[in-house]
């Protein structure tokens, strides 16, 4: 007598294209990341009077980005829930239009309240896009190859980031400040056909209840908090009314909302996910990750074009030895994680970026440049074995019909992190910035005194105004102090980076983590987990031989 084998989860003609599917969510993965650093590059460009650019204020330029951060971030974990409710398929379609028209929309800005305004719309077809990519991944792919499939969307998350400066450099060079959104539209354009004939439609087959006040207070929380944290960055002061009193108010509405949570029968985020400490630790280390990648960006930046002189574009260049890192690693991360297990794996990486921190300490103004390159390539391995093993633990430890909420979540912590990465050191460099350069700047009138501290990029406009050359005494003052604040920054940065290490080593599993069935969290024994595997694999090939 034989038993009958169980059927494979996923349907055998979504298998059949599941790489094709996952090229077109890396597609809108890309777009929607790079969107995050491909502004930067055309700032200065943006700031020049029409018809050049719009004539934006630092403000403007600030919000310019920040707007799209704020409604990102502040969306991500409802926009999630939508997607598990009403269909992953749809909210990723919805998303990607809605993004492709604001990157058109926004290229026309002809002011830049209106800019910032379209890439608030951006920032809300980002966020009903972005769930959707990792909780399509969880339902289309067998549990085998989820690890090296999210190993594939974590190298394009670190790829985009990396060729977002490089991609706005080159438009920039060859056209209008308009292009580096323009550039969005026909890259939407050909996601949206292909994922409209290529990817299921999947959600939770049993959603409950809404839950409309604890999804009003998530968004309230997290406008609030990430707003304050924003607001912080921007004045260098955290003790400001600016700051703190959002912050304090998105604390408050989050806290509110976990007590709610807690008490209705259908919530909106299950609180209880968090007693599992898999999953709490994963996604601490992902906020901590995202913490240390934004935060070399941000001051990394500065030390090329500023301290060492080179261009937007080469600055981008540098930067990609940390992306093909991310590329070439994260697609085989889970290989060393079947060899040492997730809690070594992660360790191990965020070890390796707390190295690469630590090389930021001693880089001077004349540092042959090799050595950033090295610096990249150490912190892109570290990402690279942080990042697949820490996503597939957050997803893994849900019910596979969750996977749109438990995406948002890891969504949530990673634009959070980074949120903090930024304003946090970004506040530290220029506090640290202001009181090297404060005995320097003594001689100058009051005004152009508070202006020059600001910022390296400040003291060396004021020094291009200061008539004779006279000026010129102040560069070098100014790139000492920025590159000892850069030394402190990165110092805070190794003793963040060896906390995530700690988290990940005592926290995380010893071995792989199994992710979840269609019944619920956690995972089955690996022999068990062979078993699945082979009946799998008989079932698929007693349905190619039927058909």
């Amino acid at each position: 007598m034989t038993t009958a084998a169980a059927p494979p989860r996923v349907p055998e003609a979504i298998h059949r294209r599941r790489w094709a599917i996952l090229c077109t969510l890396v597609l809108a993965l890309l777009v929607v990341v790079l969107d995050n650093s491909i502004l930067n590059v055309a700032m200065k460009t943006i700031a020049t009077p029409a018809p050049v650019g719009l004539g934006a204020t630092q403000s403007d330029l600030e919000w310019a980005i920040n707007s799209y951060t704020l409604v990102f971030a502040g969306l991500l974990f409802t926009s999630g829930l939508l997607g598990d409710r009403f269909g992953r398929k749809l909210a990723l379609l919805t998303g990607m239009v809605v993004f492709g028209i604001a990157s058109l929309l926004s290229s026309m800005s002809g002011s830049p309240g209106e800019l910032i305004g379209y890439r608030g719309l951006m920032g809300v077809g980002a966020a009903l896009a972005m769930p959707a990519t990792l909780a399509i991944i969880m339902n289309v792919f067998e549990r085998e190859e989820q690890p090296k499939a999210i190993g594939i969307w974590a190298g394009a998350v670190g790829l985009a980031i990396a060729i977002g400066p490089i991609t706005g450099g080159l438009l920039i060079e060859h056209f209008w400040w308009g292009s580096v959104f323009l550039i969005n539209v026909p890259i939407v354009i050909v996601a949206v056909i292909a994922m409209a004939i290529l990817v299921p439609e999947s959600k939770d087959p049993n959603p409950g209840a809404l839950d409309p006040v604890g999804v009003l207070l998530s968004i309230v929380g997290l406008v609030a908090l990430i707003y304050g944290i924003i607001k912080g960055g921007e004045l260098a002061d955290f003790t400001a009314f600016a700051a703190w009193g959002p912050t304090l108010l998105g604390v408050v509405a989050l806290a509110a909302f976990v007590l709610y949570e807690r008490r209705i029968p259908f919530p909106a985020l299950d609180v209880t996910w968090f007693r599992n400490k898999v999953f709490s630790a994963s996604v601490v280390v992902v906020g901590v990750i995202f913490f240390a990648l934004m935060g070399v960006s941000f001051f990394g930046v500065f030390y090329i074009q500023s301290v060492r002189g080179y261009s937007a574009l080469q600055a981008g260049l540098l930067m990609l030895p940390l992306a093909v890192a991310q590329l070439l690693f994260a697609p085989r991360a889970r290989l060393v994680v079947e060899r040492l297990g997730v809690a070594a794996t992660a360790a191990g990486g965020m070890v390796l970026v707390a190295l690469g921190f630590v090389g930021y300490t001693v880089l001077t103004a004349t540092t042959p440049i090799w050595v950033l390159i090295v610096l990249g390539l150490v912190m892109g391995t570290g990402m690279a074995h942080v990042m697949p093993p820490v996503t597939v633990a957050i997803m893994g430890s849900l019910p596979r019909e969750k996977a749109g909420a438990g995406s948002a979540v890891n969504n949530t912590f990673r634009q959070v992190g980074g949120s903090l990465g930024v304003a946090v050191l970004g506040a530290v460099l220029s506090t640290v910035y202001r009181d090297g350069m404060s005995d320097t700047l003594t001689h100058l009138p009051e005004g152009l005194r508070d202006k020059a501290g600001e910022s390296l990029e400040a003291t060396l406009a004021i020094a291009d105004r200061i008539p004779n050359g006279a000026g010129k005494a102040l560069i070098a003052p100014a790139n000492d102090a920025f590159i000892h604040a850069m030394h402190v920054v990165a110092s805070l940065s190794v003793g963040i980076s060896l906390v995530g290490a700690l988290v990940a080593w005592f926290l995380l599993p010893r071995r792989a983590a199994a992710p979840a069935g269609p019944g619920g969290p956690g995972g089955r024994a690996p022999e068990q987990q062979g078993q699945d595997s082979e009946q799998q694999g008989q079932a698929r090939e007693a349905a190619a031989a039927e058909a």
